[in-house]
């Protein structure tokens, strides 16, 4: 045989084996990285993509983009765990809970997000990590049905009543079950509208009444003021996320994350933050907000964004105080002598440079100055959204009762530094087992909490209805 031909074989039979032995090696590193993934629990997938991938249902109670950032009870929640477990957050938006389930039928995403609450149709379908709120499903309808006399008091009256309920939700399950009790109880069933469009429905007389949970109602109550809960249906339920079908891994971390959550008081603060204020809900008196931020707030937004930034302030907040104070009114004056816009006494228009109080641009230039001093005065300690509630509260009762009730606080084992706390302490300078020990003395308490509550109430509105403004 030719020499060349004899090494031309040789090369060849080389590169077939070098060939194979790839082969068999590159299926072995497969099968072996096959192995290794098959060992990794649920969570350890997670952490090794640095990613947690959620579907999110956008609603008032769970997630929306407010003026600068991301907000929504169930967000931060979410963004809680992502960060304790050290990954990023990535978010598949939907927009009703039919959505939201038929993406987690889809095995979209790690966890679902939804305001879901637990039920036993839905457990049989879907796995429920750790229950961390509890609400009540209520019927909620037009206040016009009171002019009809169609008003409903007690079940027997949802009968020819126009109610509409979106599909695959809880309280699809609760009406089936009530319509087999009630004679001519019919509803309809939507996959186009969410929940809070359904509330918006029932608002402008479209429909008759739908079903909503109760956080749900308490947040929409202040952005729709023709509505009215007629009902509360069933016993209290508790809301979870749905996490995937796997080991337990996800599920332990949940319930540990969520443990340490509520022992160190940032759920009392979150909860606080988004459901707390909202029990100081008045119907005429948002109505009137709502009526004023029509035809006066215009006329001075542009001196609370100029001030706002001037002094480092976010200028909704300080259209809220504002409104607080004086109704947007220039002139307002009250018999304790301060006057304005953002009610300045004689004293602090002086220190300020306010030379007129009564002139609308001055005042609120001069209150975002105070508040903006006032903020300052406050230690690092103090973080997030308490920082604001303490200032707006220095600015209502005064930096010394503020001192003085963070006195108090340490005293009664309260943490001084939180607003949550901060609330149940300040009502006590009211009595003089307290306050007959401290520098400043008694103090109207309640006054503050109030206050700050009332300016949530209205920042909220200004946020929602300047976000709506923005968006068209």
């Amino acid at each position: 045989m030719d020499y060349k031909l004899k090494l031309f074989i040789a090369i060849l039979f080389f590169f077939i084996g070098w060939q194979a032995k790839l082969y068999l090696s590159d299926k072995q590193e497969r099968q072996q990285d096959q192995k290794i993934e098959k060992s990794q629990t649920l969570l350890e997938k997670i952490k090794a993509k640095k990613r947690l991938d959620v579907v999110i249902l956008n609603s008032s109670t769970v997630y929306y983009i407010g003026r600068d950032t991301e907000l929504g009870f169930e967000y931060d929640l979410i963004s809680s765990y992502a960060k304790d477990i050290g990954v990023d957050l990535n978010l598949s938006v939907v927009y009703t809970v039919a959505e939201a389930l038929q993406k987690t039928r889809d095995g979209v995403g790690d966890i679902t997000v939804a305001s879901l609450s637990v039920t036993d149709e839905r457990k049989k379908e879907f796995r429920f990590g750790p229950r961390y709120y509890t609400i009540q499903e209520q019927l909620i309808c037009s206040n016009t049905l009171y002019k009809k006399k169609k008003f409903p008091y007690d079940l027997e009256d949802l009968a020819e009543l126009n109610i509409t309920v979106g599909k695959d939700t809880s309280y699809e399950a609760t009406l089936l079950e009530l319509s087999s009790e009630i004679t001519d109880l019919k509803f309809n069933t939507s996959t186009e509208y969410s929940t809070e469009q359904l509330l918006e429905l029932v608002n402008t007389k479209k429909i008759d009444c739908s079903v909503v949970d109760s956080n749900i109602f308490l947040i929409n109550q202040r952005y729709y003021t023709d509505i009215s809960r007629a009902l509360i249906l069933g016993e209290r339920k508790n809301i979870a996320w749905i996490i995937r079908d796997g080991d337990d891994s996800v599920n332990k971390s949940l319930y540990r994350w969520l443990n340490n959550y509520e022992r160190s008081g940032k759920m009392a603060e979150l909860r606080d933050h988004y459901y707390s204020f909202l029990s100081i809900f008045d119907y005429y008196d948002t109505k009137i907000f709502y009526k004023r931020l029509k035809k006066r707030f215009p006329k001075y937004k542009k001196y609370f964004k100029d001030a706002g930034k001037k002094y480092g302030v976010p200028w909704e907040l300080l259209a809220a105080q504002s409104y607080q104070e004086s109704h947007w009114n220039p002139k307002a004056k009250s018999h304790t002598g301060v006057r304005g816009m953002m009610m300045i006494t004689l004293s602090t228009a002086k220190h300020l440079g306010v030379k007129n109080r009564l002139n609308a641009k001055q005042s609120i230039y001069g209150g975002a100055k105070y508040l903006a001093q006032l903020e300052k005065r406050f230690p690092d300690d103090i973080k997030g959204r308490s920082r604001w509630a303490f200032t707006l509260a220095a600015y209502n009762i005064g930096m010394g009762h503020i001192h003085d009730a963070q006195i108090l606080a340490r005293k009664l084992n309260k943490n001084p530094y939180s607003w949550t706390d901060m609330k149940t302490i300040l009502p006590l300078l009211t009595q003089k087992k307290y306050y007959k020990e401290l520098k400043y003395g008694y103090a109207r308490g309640n006054e503050p909490v109030k206050y700050v509550n009332s300016i949530q109430n209205y920042l909220d509105i200004i946020l929602q209805t300047d976000s709506i403004r923005s968006q068209n």
